[in-house]
């Protein structure tokens, strides 16, 4: 909290009382609206005959591939001893150099060693030299970030167009943000369409994980102490409490320890050994959710021998005890022709149809991929579109990736290059290389800022919005702590300035209303740039059509007192309205403000308005007493009444002077 700036502005009755205000920091849903200019008046099968064609997905394969395959060049080998890919004696020995480059760098962010960070510079930048695209990859990202290198977007670019000419994905990621933010659509469109297609190969069979979003560490201008709490993984207490009951038996314990390892939830490492171990001991004590789980394993191989006969045994037994998801699972068996007899088209859509009667989101998807397919079905791209929508709505990535297809395309919808990207995006950010936030997030949790900071910057680079505000946020609290590298050693403070500034911005132009507001901030109070009303103003009107009442209330203060936007109090009051309507809980700073606005309309030539003016520049000498008496909440609170009720006071007193007829004096009076 700002606390000692918050205590002037409670004096001054109006101003940007941050902490008043609730912080919206947490991603909005995303939901998908479409109009009927989207929608083709009467699409029809010969022109959706790129439809048929083999380059659009079906139902995939059981036989996913690995993460290590789908994202070549990944740090992982290093920040994941147990990966299956590692810098081993059978890499060649580009590969070993390049990852002893990664390893340094890594070890010089947890460290804070600019010799050690500059040593691994130089042994990626030579590999680079050398034609080696996972390390032409690493360099972008140094010249991108300014770390040892110098900070030169161009350099950046360059790099990872050669990287990602040599198949480095990450790379493509970090085009493609590129891309997108210059709003070159064709470009972007491209690559992101490739990365989803990747990401979609990573997904599970028929049953998709809870959409995990990155873990913002920080609420507002604070840790974000809950969140980090519940990811912890197997160190949080809540996991060793039901850990311990699970042990002695408790079967509703086993299965939520199963779906944290099969999932890899709340910071638990995935392991599908363990979850299926857990899924089996719970079904033996009768817990029949893990019929379908267990299902789904035998089907994948994860962490057992694929078997397609015993997978459908088990999603038969879920669907039996009313588990409607296990239909899809069913269906999809079907529809491959896995462990039955043959391939059923008609039984797999009653199985997909009875999942979604049932509000199963993956039972609209697949429904959807049969009538886009014309699979058992009259094909009808029409109603393909409609059950993509609802499972897209429902939060199903592959029905997100289908949906991008069809703009992209053309088909059932009309083309749309921006919305098919934004689509594209949603999806590619699941993919393998997302689980650098993990090892990011566990950095952090084990007091490795540095090192999170490197990894937040990466995953920044490539686009996650949440990697942006948390790298930039570590940088503002962690200051010098966060190993913040430049170009020559530590960050300067104005270097921790524009890069923060910048990481900021960047979350801001995706949504992020609370960077919004940092940034009208950084223009409002000359914070590592120059002071900009102008640009401070824009800055909080981004955040303010994004329903923000902070930002909003700090809109009315500066049309109250013309900075950076006209004089206007009829203007001012609309916006402490509207910030009000916002969030309920800025009743008392609004109430301040339309005192000040009241005070000001009423008396603008009185010594109030003046005091009100003057407390600004009065507030650093007083900056310390305030800290160190008032600031207690209900202190403030009370201390606020008080203003507010002597001003009433004294103005209602002055009324009632100036409205008392002057005493008759001896010439005035009658005859």
């Amino acid at each position: 909290m700002r606390r000692g700036k918050l205590l002037s502005h409670l004096l001054i009755f109006s101003v940007l009382v941050l902490s008043l205000l609730a912080l919206s920091v947490t991603g909005r849903p995303f939901v998908l609206l479409l109009s009927k200019d989207d929608l083709k008046d009467n699409p029809s099968s010969s022109d959706d005959s790129p439809g048929d064609s083999s380059d659009w997905d079906e139902f995939g394969d059981s036989q996913t591939q690995s993460e290590d395959d789908l994202d070549p060049g990944s740090w992982r080998p290093i920040l994941d001893p147990t990966s299956s890919n590692s810098s081993s004696s059978s890499s060649s020995s580009e590969e070993a150099i390049y990852f002893d480059g990664i390893r340094s760098m890594i070890s010089a962010a947890s460290a804070g060693d600019p010799r050690l960070m500059e040593e691994a510079a130089s042994e990626i930048e030579a590999s680079a030299g050398r034609g080696f695209p996972h390390a032409q990859s690493a360099l972008g990202f140094l010249h991108g970030m300014g770390c040892m290198r110098d900070q030169s977007t161009a350099k950046a670019f360059l790099y990872h167009h050669f990287a990602a000419e040599g198949g480095n994905m990450q790379s493509k990621m970090a085009l493609a943000y590129t891309y997108f933010r210059q709003e070159m659509y064709e470009k972007a469109v491209k690559l992101y369409a490739e990365l989803a297609e990747s990401a979609v190969a990573s997904f599970l069979i028929s049953k998709d994980p809870p959409v995990i979003e990155p873990i913002r560490i920080h609420a507002g201008a604070e840790e974000n102490k809950e969140a980090l709490r519940k990811s912890r993984g197997e160190e949080d207490e809540d996991f060793q409490i039901t850990e311990y009951q699970a042990r002695k038996g408790n079967a509703a314990a086993m299965y939520k320890i199963g779906i944290y390892y099969y999932f890899g939830l709340r910071g638990v490492r995935r392991d599908h050994t363990k979850a299926l171990s857990w899924f089996l001991k719970a079904v033996e004590k009768g817990e029949p959710r893990s019929m379908e789980l267990l299902g789904e394993i035998y089907a994948r191989g994860a962490g057992v021998e694929r078997n397609y006969t015993k997978a459908l045994e088990w999603l038969t037994l879920a669907s039996k005890q009313q588990h409607f998801s296990a239909y899809n699972g069913m269906g999809y068996l079907y529809v491959k022709g896995y462990g039955v007899d043959k391939k059923n088209f008609t039984k797999a859509k009653e199985y997909f149809e009875k999942a979604a009667e049932n509000d199963e989101p993956g039972g609209h998807y697949n429904l959807g991929v049969l009538y886009l397919k014309g699979i058992g079905v009259k094909k009808d791209v029409k109603t393909a579109c409609r059950h993509f929508i609802t499972a897209a709505n429902a939060g199903q990535p592959k029905a997100f990736y289908q949906l991008a297809k069809m703009f992209q395309t053309g088909i059932a919808l009309k083309k749309n290059l921006q919305m098919a990207t934004a689509l594209y995006k949603l999806v590619a950010e699941r993919g393998p290389w997302s689980s650098l936030s993990r090892w990011a997030l566990e950095s952090y949790l084990k007091g490795d800022v540095g090192r999170a900071f490197l990894l937040y910057s990466r995953l920044a680079e490539l686009g996650y919005e949440v990697a942006q505000s948390n790298a930039a946020w570590i940088l503002d609290k962690y200051g010098e702590r966060s190993m913040c590298m430049g170009e020559s050693g530590f960050c300067t403070d104005a270097e921790r300035h524009q890069r923060a500034h910048s990481l900021w911005w960047q979350a801001s132009e995706q949504g992020n209303e609370h960077a919004a507001l940092l940034i009208g901030d950084a223009y409002y109070y000359g914070r590592g740039t120059e002071r900009d009303y102008e640009r401070a103003a824009e800055a909080y009107n981004h955040a303010h059509m994004q329903s923000n009442a902070q930002a909003t209330f700090n809109l009315g203060y500066m049309h109250e007192h013309g900075q950076g936007l006209p004089f206007d109090l009829h203007l001012a009051k609309r916006y402490y309205d509207r910030a009000l309507e916002y969030d309920p809980a800025a009743k008392l700073p609004v109430s301040l403000a339309l005192t000040s606005l009241w005070i000001r309309k009423n008396y603008a030539d009185s010594f109030l308005v003046d005091l009100i003016d003057s407390l600004p520049q009065v507030y650093p000498r007083v900056g310390a007493w305030v800290e160190d008496v008032v600031m207690d909440e209900g202190n403030a609170t009370i201390l606020t009444l008080m203003v507010c009720l002597l001003t009433v006071l004294y103005l209602r007193e002055r009324q009632r002077r100036h409205a008392v007829a002057p005493p008759l004096q001896p010439n005035d009076a009658p005859n």
